[in-house]
């Protein structure tokens, strides 16, 4: 029965990706006004997120930028729907890069580079990067995210169909450390690794703490822990969304040279970068989780995250 209903919600999900955009910002339209004034999803999570983070803006302010969020959201998830049937020259016009130069010429001289990135904009439309690289995916390159595995499984392996539309590979996040060096070393050719560094740290991490958006944050450590050790060159993703349905990456370069760099003064630069994005749109950002739930303190630095 399970596996019937699964085939039926893959079949309805495949008819709405067949749709053409216009189409799709209906529906997205109507979601939203569901989302937003009906089911009011997580409609507090939001709202105290946005008034801790920005306490300069008025009351006003905040509510536009709450409503700009939910309509992005709704997009976001038919833009996502949209991967299961949507031609290379339709997203390679959609989901523009600037800088990607910057990347050839670290794969050039046979370096992996690992890409710090956030949920911004829409962050499963980063993949078809593989569209603009002068070298191409599992034949001069190996491109990949670190994703972490859903509890369900079936929705677990449509995103992980969806993240590889365009010829990436998904790498969990407990084993992305060996993944990456066992890849590279069977194929023999560097990789490029998109890092969702503005999660909370996973167990064990060390902590390390910076003020972000106005709170006291512990940030992803392991992305610069892995570039450091597989000496990866370190560039930022910053995403734009110039209008509805496009996108636009900036690839900023962040170090070449890490190994040289002070500890954890990669982390920091990229909170600086990242909070630069939010601050410059903030609907773009996912603010509907919980973020800040297990507070932390500058004392808190350098420790095991065990919660």
């Amino acid at each position: 029965m399970k596996k019937m209903l699964h085939g039926i919600l893959y079949s309805m999900l495949y008819c709405v990706a067949l749709m053409p955009f216009w189409l799709l910002y209906r529906l997205a339209d109507v979601t939203f006004v569901l989302l937003y004034y009906v089911v009011r999803y997580r409609r507090k999570v939001v709202d105290r997120n946005l008034s801790e983070s920005f306490p300069e803006k008025s009351r006003d302010e905040l509510r536009t930028v709450e409503r700009q969020f939910y309509r992005h959201f709704a997009d976001y998830i038919f833009e996502t729907i949209k991967l299961l049937h949507i031609s290379d020259r339709q997203m390679s016009r959609r989901m523009t890069f600037e800088n990607v130069d910057i990347i050839d010429r670290y794969t050039a001289a046979g370096r992996s580079v690992a890409v710090y990135f956030s949920h911004c904009g829409n962050w499963e439309w980063a993949p078809s990067i593989t569209l603009h690289t002068r070298l191409k995916p599992d034949r001069g390159i190996i491109f990949g995210q670190v994703y972490r595995p859903l509890r369900d499984k079936w929705t677990d392996s449509l995103m992980l169909k969806l993240r590889s539309r365009f010829k990436s590979h998904s790498f969990p996040k407990n084993t992305v450390f060996r993944d990456i060096i066992r890849v590279c070393r069977n194929t023999g050719l560097p990789a490029v690794v998109g890092f969702m560094s503005d999660q909370h740290p996973s167990h064990g991490d060390l902590i390390h703490v910076v003020e972000f958006l106005n709170h006291p944050t512990a940030l992803i450590t392991g992305t610069e822990t892995l570039a450091r050790k597989l000496n990866m060159g370190v560039v930022y993703w910053d995403m734009y969304k110039p209008r509805r349905g496009h996108y636009h990456i900036v690839t900023r370069d962040i170090t070449d040279s890490i190994a040289d760099r002070e500890t954890f003064s990669v982390t920091d630069q990229y909170a600086d970068m990242l909070q630069s994005s939010i601050r410059r749109d903030p609907s773009l950002w996912l603010w509907t989780h919980k973020r800040w739930k297990n507070p932390v303190t500058f004392e808190d630095n350098e420790q095991p995250r065990h919660k």
